[in-house]
């Protein structure tokens, strides 16, 4: 079964910072794109921050400046959130859009099961 695989979220104060991890299962040869998007309660899931294969980034516009995505050989998935806000909080989710892996199996738009991340005022 594939899974993606979320650790770091967390309760901090406002002006805090958490980096968030996201790794795949098994033996993966390539990830096209890796994302994190968010929930927040009553609210629609919406997109954080992009990074792909190739490393070009994208970042919704309310995190711009604050949060760093990343991503190493490994095709672990990092979201580095800097100056948080309560604003910020919600529950984080991993996707990632294809994954490919060495037995030849591909994976479509998977999703990890999400980590809060908490910003107290």
């Amino acid at each position: 079964q594939v899974q993606l695989m979320e650790s770091g979220g967390g309760l901090v104060q406002a002006g805090g910072s958490l980096r968030l991890s996201c790794a795949p299962s098994g033996r993966v040869r390539s990830i096209n794109l890796m994302g994190w998007y968010r929930q927040a309660p009553g609210e629609q899931r919406e997109l954080v921050a992009v990074i792909v294969s190739g490393g070009s980034t994208n970042y919704a516009d309310s995190v711009k400046g604050r949060f760093t995505i990343s991503r190493d050989n490994a095709n672990t998935v990092y979201l580095q959130m800097n100056s948080l806000k309560p604003e910020d909080t919600a529950v984080y989710y991993c996707n990632a859009d294809r994954i490919t892996y060495y037995n030849g199996y591909v994976a479509y738009d998977k999703w990890g099961q999400g980590t809060q991340v908490t910003v107290s005022s």
